[in-house]
């Protein structure tokens, strides 16, 4: 995943979605101690804000050094640079140690990591019994009836330019490999269906849009994939340009246990 988010880190800061307070309360609720949250990928901050209303310490990492510049700042979120030369061991003695990470999040991204590396380094760190794992993503977007099918035509021409390893996103995590135990909420094979709801302007619409990995990898092999003729038949089926519209994005979740 290295330098996939980096080129349109500022872009990303302010187009993806706010997850919902009820979520990390929900989260809260299911840990059994409440001092430190490791949040990974944490890109811009978003997930780690949200943690730590409920942590004493939430330490953000991620492998972009560009997104981590962006990162919005928090009195309990320590944010750290984490590239792919660090050793595992170096790892958990950065986050704090073997069994001592309440709650490990994953906004957006579980999909990019080599999943057996992570998943071996969250067996170590969480405390155990009472840490629990959440991982959740997005992967559709429901505007208007006379939006959505332009935005879908569209999207399926964006399909071809992800990157394999974000099938398991498009997919909804129904085949995401996640071998811990159920808590009784998005297990492996059945990820708790979520909505998020954001207010929107069209001009909000193409930032979120262009912010897409996906986009910029078309970009750099020279297809412009939102190019002036599509920008105008979204708008026209958006509405207009000064049209502000409430936006679900469709999104879902596991959790889990380490298992003893």
């Amino acid at each position: 995943m290295a330098g996939l988010f980096d080129k349109q880190a500022e872009i990303y800061l302010d187009a993806r979605p706010t997850y919902p307070t009820e979520w990390f309360s929900k989260l809260a609720a299911l840990t059994s101690q409440h001092s430190l949250a490791w949040d990974v990928g944490t890109g811009n901050g978003q997930a780690a804000l949200g943690v730590a209303e409920h942590f004493e310490q939430v330490i953000g990492t991620d492998i972009s050094e560009a997104q981590i510049k962006h990162a919005r700042q928090h009195p309990r979120v320590k944010y750290i640079h984490t590239p792919l030369s660090l050793s595992d061991d170096e790892l958990v003695t950065l986050i704090g140690g073997e069994n001592s990470v309440d709650l490990v999040t994953v906004a957006e991204a579980v999909h990019w990591f080599d999943l057996p590396k992570f998943y071996s380094l969250v067996t170590r760190l969480l405390r155990k019994p009472g840490g629990v794992i959440g991982v959740w993503g997005y992967n559709d977007m429901v505007v208007s009836p006379t939006f959505d099918p332009v935005m879908h035509r569209v999207h399926d021409t964006i399909i071809p330019f992800y990157d394999t390893k974000a099938q398991h996103m498009l997919d909804g995590y129904k085949t995401l490999p996640f071998p811990f135990e159920s808590i009784g909420l998005g297990s492996e094979g059945e990820p708790l269906q979520l909505d998020i709801q954001k207010m929107m302007s069209f001009e909000g619409f193409v930032r979120f849009s262009k912010s897409s990995s996906a986009i910029t990898k078309a970009k750099d092999q020279g297809v412009d994939l939102l190019s002036e003729g599509v920008i105008k038949e979204l708008k026209s089926a958006w509405g207009g340009p000064n049209v502000v519209r409430t936006v679900i994005y469709k999104a879902f979740m596991l959790l889990g246990k380490v298992k003893v």
